[in-house]
Formats: structure tokens, C-alpha cells, sequence
């Protein structure tokens, strides 16, 4: 790949700012002075709108800011990514920080886009997710590199989560199927279909899912609009917070959320997500699965996403609750307490809650 030494920033055609790397590698990173003077700050916490470069840390991002990080693949995205660039002669360990905001180009989540872009993707929406499912599970087991490779690159090399999965559009809807990964069980696709539906039940916020054939499970975008594309960073990003391991507790989360949103009401949207997850044991609940998207100019908790039991790090919550990583309900409600949440409303969500999933499983 040629060398980039400028990236471009842009978001829904407006230039955001621009990207150079410093001579140990790190992401230098300045606002367009036509942005300042009327767009919103991309990552308040870390780069907030004002004029001058900021420079990132070196770690937990490799030298970059989360914001971007959040743009990149991770898990199955990589390995696809890596094996594509393999077949093309490209050794991905060697790639700048630059050079993969390239291949994300305007592929990736939320509505950053990066120039230049050397993205591949498709438009097409007939596909054929058995075939498309068979060639993942040959990517997962083997070394495969067949001609497939770069089709499941086109649909799904910007992807994060461990999960093989693809980006279609479908009807006019654009859509994220996951297929199963090795150790999951052969209705993995159902079984995630069902706790969306009882999440919806719960009260939380999800996206349109949907079981495609009866075994896929599909989510609709909430990353993309009719108007445009959804800025949308996920905590880790906003907080340059490690999401491979435990970072964060709710309380920290919970707070996050009220200095941004400045809405209580999206304060016990999240406490009732985390009631949720716990409800449930979905112990995977890193600082990745949790976002907020940037909507006339005000930020809002995003819909909820990757709601399944799973056995998180070392069998306990990765985010955890009063710093407990097997929560109680009263760590809950010590978390909502220290957080200004109403006691009395606070539990009546977890009586709610651990009631319904309970009913769930009769």
C-alpha cells in the first residue's frame, strides 16, 4: 500500500479535521477551522472543539484516539481483513494507523469517513447467507483464502465482535447478520432473536431484529438514517477505556451517560440495560457494547445491541456493578444511588425486570 502521511476526517460530506502521525507513531489530530466554527466535538472528553492538534496516548488504542479506533474492525473484522490482505500480498502487521483508516474509508461504523479510502463494499441485496455462513466457518477453522474471501471482505471487513458477520441491505433497510462462530451452539442465531424480543419486552431500546431464514439473526442499523449517517462512539471510544479487558463500572458508565446526555431519563434507560444484562448473566458487557450516537447536535444513549447470556471475562461481568463483578440487587441499587437515580424507581426496574426474564424461561 502507498504511504499516506495526511487523512482526511469527514462526516456526512462536511470536513471534521485532519490526521497526521507523529514520529513515534502516535495520531496527531486537528479540526477543520471551518468546523469549529459550527460543528459539535466528535469526542468531548478528548477532543474537545477548540483549535490546536491533540496527540494521543499511546495506549489502550496503539497510538490512536478511540473515537477513530471505533471506525476500525476488531475480532472477526481483523481476521478477515488480515487474511484479504494476505491473499494480496499485504502484511497487515505492517500497516500504519493511517493506512487502516483507509481501508475503512467510509465503511466503517458511525458516520466518520477517512480520505483517502481504499474501502471495498457492495450494494448488491441478494446474497445467499448459507453459502456466505459455510465460507466463514472455513475462515474460523482453516486457513482458507478462497475466491470468497474477498466477498466476505466486501460485506463485512469493517466489522468488530468476535461473531462472523456481514452487512447487507436488504429492501431498502441495511441490516448486520451474524452467522455462528465455532463454539457456539447451532441455533446461536434464535437464541439471540428471542432475547432481543424479551429485551423489547423489558423496555429497552432495540433496533428493528429480525431471524433471516430462520436461523440468522439480523439487526437493522441504528447507525444509519434515511437523512444521512448517525455519528455513533461507543464509551470505550469516548473514554479511550480498554474494552479487551475490564475497565469500567456502571457507576462510571452511568455518569458518562448524564454528562453527555444531560437527560436522566436516558440515565435509567442505561440502569435498566444494566439491570438487564444482569438479569440474564450477559457477563460480556465490555466498554465496546455500549454507545451513544450524536443526534441534532445532542447525544443520546444509542439502541441496545449484543443482548445474550455469555460468560464474560473470567465468568464475571466485565463491567461491574458497585465493583462487584457477581452483582446483587443491592449493588445495583448502590450504583443507581450514586448516580442521583430514585431509589424507590430503581428497584421497581429490577423487580420488573428479574420478573419478566424469569417468566421468560417457565
Amino acid at each position: 500500500m502507498n504511504e499516506i502521511k495526511i487523512t482526511e476526517v469527514f462526516m456526512n460530506g462536511i470536513k471534521v479535521g485532519q490526521i497526521a502521525l507523529t514520529p513515534d507513531a502516535l495520531c496527531a489530530f486537528e479540526y477543520e477551522p471551518a468546523y469549529l466554527a459550527s460543528g459539535v466535538s466528535i469526542s468531548p472528553f478528548n477532543l474537545p472543539l477548540k483549535s490546536g492538534v491533540f496527540v494521543a496516548k499511546r495506549i489502550p488504542f496503539n497510538g490512536g484516539f478511540g473515537v477513530f479506533d471505533d471506525s476500525l474492525p476488531d475480532g472477526w473484522g481483523n481476521l478477515i481483513l488480515d487474511r484479504y490482505l494476505k491473499s494480496k500480498g499485504i502484511d497487515s502487521t505492517k500497516l500504519t494507523l493511517l493506512q487502516r483508516l483507509a481501508l475503512a474509508g467510509s465503511t466503517g461504523r458511525g458516520a466518520l469517513e477517512y480520505r483517502p479510502d481504499y474501502s471495498k463494499s457492495t450494494t448488491d441485496e441478494i446474497i445467499n447467507f448459507d453459502n456466505l455462513a459455510a465460507e466463514a466457518e472455513k475462515v474460523l477453522t482453516t486457513d482458507y483464502n478462497g475466491e470468497t474471501l474477498e466477498t466476505l471482505y466486501k460485506y463485512g471487513g469493517s466489522s468488530g465482535g468476535a461473531r462472523p458477520k456481514v452487512f447487507v441491505k436488504i429492501d431498502g433497510k441495511e441490516w448486520l447478520v451474524k452467522f455462528k462462530a465455532t463454539m457456539d451452539p447451532d441455533n446461536i442465531g434464535k437464541i439471540e432473536y428471542n432475547y432481543s424480543l424479551l429485551a423489547k419486552k423489558c423496555g429497552i431500546n432495540m433496533p428493528e431484529t429480525k431471524l433471516f431464514e430462520e436461523k440468522y439473526f439480523g439487526v437493522e442499523r441504528f447507525d444509519r438514517s434515511h437523512s444521512g449517517k448517525i455519528h455513533t462512539v461507543s464509551a470505550a471510544g469516548l473514554l479511550n477505556a480498554n474494552y479487551r479487558e475490564p475497565s469500567l463500572d456502571y457507576e462510571a458508565l452511568l455518569k458518562l451517560c448524564h454528562i453527555l446526555t444531560r437527560n436522566m431519563e436516558e440515565v435509567y434507560a442505561l440502569f435498566r440495560l444494566m439491570a438487564f444484562n444482569v438479569a440474564i448473566k450477559n457477563r460480556d458487557d465490555h466498554a465496546k457494547n455500549f454507545s451513544f450516537q450524536l443526534i441534532n447536535n445532542e447525544w443520546k444513549l444509542s439502541p441496545a445491541y449484543d443482548l445474550l447470556p455469555s460468560a464474560g471475562f473470567n465468568g464475571y461481568h466485565t463491567t461491574t456493578v458497585n465493583g462487584n463483578g457477581e452483582p446483587t440487587i443491592k449493588d445495583m441499587l448502590v450504583v443507581g444511588e450514586k448516580t442521583g437515580l430514585n431509589k424507590h424507581r430503581a428497584n421497581e426496574i429490577i423487580q420488573e425486570i428479574n420478573e419478566l426474564v424469569s417468566n421468560s424461561k417457565q
